[in-house]
């Protein structure tokens, strides 16, 4: 099932009801769903490669946490926001100001920003470890079997 961004996301807490989240693609509902979004977030950082290392550290640590809670949610959330790191870090390494296009919609020349893509890697390190866990793989399908 796709992610449902009809949803109250004000109102919801996934924590308490799990049975309402949905994966969805990639990063869909990474900035939504609470409590994990307010508990993630302040972590999320990629402006340089030290600063990227830190953060994805903090959030896969998160990951574990939330994994050791049996907390698939949780898990899929801090996968989002390394997904995250990654794609933005990488985003900012293609183009300045991360601005793919211009005022006309034409894309833009690429620009490459070596700190940046120093960022992106160290965050898609951390994505292939967290995407590939055994456990996560096994809770994310029963999961999405349970509830879609």
């Amino acid at each position: 099932m796709s992610f449902d961004y009809d949803m109250d996301f004000k109102n919801i807490d996934f924590r308490k009801n799990r049975e309402k989240y949905r994966v969805g693609r990639g990063e869909q509902g990474v900035l939504l769903v609470e409590p994990y979004k307010s508990e993630i977030l302040p972590h999320w950082r990629f402006k340089t490669p030290d600063i990227a290392k830190e953060s994805s550290d903090k959030i896969y640590e998160l990951f574990l946490e939330y994994k050791e809670k049996n907390d698939f949610v949780g898990m899929d959330m801090a996968r989002k926001f390394i997904q995250m790191g990654y794609t933005r870090a990488r985003r900012y390494a293609n183009y300045k100001g991360g601005k793919k296009y211009d005022k006309n919609g034409n894309v833009v020349e690429r620009e490459i920003d070596d700190t940046k893509a120093e960022s992106a890697r160290i965050f898609e390190k951390k994505w292939k470890i967290v995407r590939t866990d055994e456990e996560y793989l096994k809770q994310k399908k029963e999961h999405q079997k349970k509830y879609g």
